[in-house]
C-alpha cells in the first residue's frame, strides 16, 4: 500500500482541516494509501492551536512524532549559514530525520509546515508542498502572489503541488490545476482599479480589495481538491517522483501533471 508522510507544523484550522479531509478520504477508500506517520514542529504544551492538531492526529491512531524547532533553537543561533539556511536549521532537520529513521514513506506531504527544508531532508525524502499559483505563475506568499497577478493584469492562475528543494517554491511542477481570473465579475473590479496605484489600494484596502478576494477565493477552493487529487493520482502510479524528476504513468518526464479538469469536476459536484 502506498505510504505517505505527513509534516506539519499544525498551527491553525487549516492545517487541521486538510489533515482531516485528507484522513477521511483515505478511510472512505477514496485514496489507497495510508499515512504512515504525521510529525509536527511542535510538541504539546506550545499552542493551543497545535495541541487541538495533535490530539486530532492521535485519536485517528496514527504515528506521532512532535519535535519543537524553536526549543531546538534555543542556545544554538550561531550566525553561520551553510546552503542558505542557519546551522541550527541543518542540525535540526537531522534530528527529525533520526526521528524517523523507522518510517519508509513512497512520498511526503509538506501541509503547513512553517520551515523550509536542507538539502539533506530534501535527498531523504520525496516531498511536494502546495504554492496557490500555476506553473511559471507568481512566488512568494499567497497575499503577494494575488497581488502580483493584478499587478500584471494577469489574465489567469492556478494552484500547483511542487517537489520541495532548499530553494523556496523553486522546485519542479508534479501536479496543477487552472484557471481564469477574466470575465465577470473579475473585469469590472479591474475597471475599477484603473489608473489607480496598485500600491496605494495595497496599504488603503489591503486583503478587503474585492479583486483581491474574488482572486483568493477562486484560489482557495481549489487548493484542497488539489492535494486530495495528486495524492490519489500517485497512490496509483499515474504520477512518480524519480531522481527529483516527474514521471508519468508511461515514464516520460512531465512538466506537471495536469489536474484541471478534475478539478473543475470536483468544484462542480
Amino acid at each position: 500500500m502506498y505510504r505517505f508522510g505527513w509534516f506539519s507544523t499544525g498551527r491553525d484550522k487549516a492545517a487541521r482541516d486538510l489533515f482531516e479531509t485528507a484522513f477521511n478520504a483515505i478511510n472512505q477508500g477514496d485514496i489507497e494509501a495510508e499515512i504512515a506517520f504525521v510529525f509536527c514542529s511542535r510538541e504539546p504544551g506550545e499552542s493551543e492551536e497545535s495541541d487541538r492538531f495533535i490530539s486530532m492526529v492521535n485519536n485517528n491512531k496514527i504515528p506521532h512524532i512532535s519535535y519543537s524547532y524553536k526549543k531546538f533553537k534555543n542556545g544554538r543561533v550561531d550566525g553561520k549559514q551553510r546552503n542558505g539556511l542557519p546551522q541550527w536549521r541543518l542540525e535540526y532537520d537531522r534530528a527529525v530525520m533520526q526521528r524517523l529513521k523507522d518510517f519508509k514513506p513512497d512520498l511526503c506531504i509538506l501541509a503547513g509546515y512553517m520551515l523550509i527544508v536542507g538539502k539533506e531532508m530534501c535527498k531523504r525524502y520525496n516531498m511536494i508542498n502546495l504554492h496557490p499559483a500555476a506553473p511559471g505563475g507568481p512566488t512568494g506568499t499567497w497575499q503577494e502572489v494575488v497581488w502580483q497577478l493584478i499587478e500584471s493584469r494577469a489574465n489567469k492562475t492556478g494552484v500547483m503541488m511542487h517537489l520541495v528543494t532548499p530553494e523556496l517554491d523553486k522546485g519542479p511542477v508534479v501536479s496543477y490545476c487552472t484557471f481564469s481570473i477574466t470575465g465577470n465579475p473579475f473585469d469590472e473590479y479591474r475597471r475599477q482599479l484603473n489608473g489607480q496605484d496598485i500600491n496605494r489600494i495595497k496599504t488603503r484596502q489591503g486583503e478587503n480589495n474585492p479583486l483581491f478576494r474574488l482572486i483568493r477565493q477562486h484560489g482557495l477552493k481549489r487548493e484542497f481538491p488539489l492535494v486530495l487529487a495528486s495524492m490519489k493520482a500517485f497512490s496509483e502510479s499515474k504520477v512518480r517522483i524519480i531522481d527529483g524528476k516527474v514521471i508519468d504513468s508511461k515514464g516520460n518526464v512531465i512538466g506537471g501533471y495536469n489536474l484541471t479538469s478534475e478539478i473543475d469536476k470536483i468544484i462542480g459536484d
